[in-house]
């Protein structure tokens, strides 16, 4: 019984430590990433490569409509030509408020 009792106290004691040491090295990597997520050149690196992103997937949509052209679906066409046309007239932004520049 001496045994499992010293086990358990030791086990808890390790919890606790651990939870701690744990918590102040979750703190400082969530520091560290901010100051990264800051840096201004890691901003300009991810928004050229949204830009590139979005280039190439516009380079894939005209493609799969060249290819697939009038075999899509009457609904799945004017729910695109509805999209388009509200983004057209948009502000900028897509519907998770990130920038479209």
């Amino acid at each position: 019984m001496r045994y499992r009792l010293t086990f358990v106290a030791g086990l808890a004691l390790g919890y606790v430590l651990g939870t701690r040491a744990g918590r102040e090295r979750y703190e400082q990597l969530k520091k560290s990433m901010r100051q990264v997520a800051q840096n201004p050149a890691v901003r300009n690196t991810a928004e050229t490569a949204a830009h590139q992103g979005r280039e190439i997937a516009g380079k894939a949509l005209h493609t799969v409509s060249e290819k697939v052209g009038d075999r899509v679906p009457d609904s799945v066409t004017d729910r695109v030509r509805s999209l388009r046309e509200r983004n057209a007239g948009s502000t900028g932004e897509d519907d998770w408020g990130t920038s479209n520049t």
